[in-house]
């Protein structure tokens, strides 16, 4: 997961450094008064969301099993800590008739 998100932020950083030299040699418009900047940041992440999607693919399938893997081990592990508590649960219930 940590692999995929830096390669994506090495993506956009690659694409934030190409709009910022384009803009400043003329290619892309300056943005409208002081917005240059958010300009420039919001272009770059517009151009390198769908090279990411394109490019990162495989990583992101990767990071999707990943995540599935630890969802499922949690579940499993919820799933066996609520057996130990009925078990607790009906064994007090049982002591507490037979007193």
């Amino acid at each position: 997961m940590l692999r995929y998100t830096l390669m994506r932020l090495g993506i956009f950083a690659g694409c934030l450094v190409v709009v910022w030299g384009l803009v400043y040699a003329g290619v892309f418009p300056r943005g409208l008064g002081d917005s240059n900047g958010m300009w420039i940041l919001l272009l770059s992440l517009l151009i390198s969301a769908p090279i990411s999607y394109v490019v990162l693919r495989k990583e992101r399938d990767r990071a999707s099993v990943q995540v599935v893997s630890r969802v499922d081990r949690m579940k499993a592990g919820l799933e066996a800590n609520r057996g130990q508590e009925d078990l607790a649960d009906d064994s007090a219930r049982a002591q507490g008739q037979t007193s």
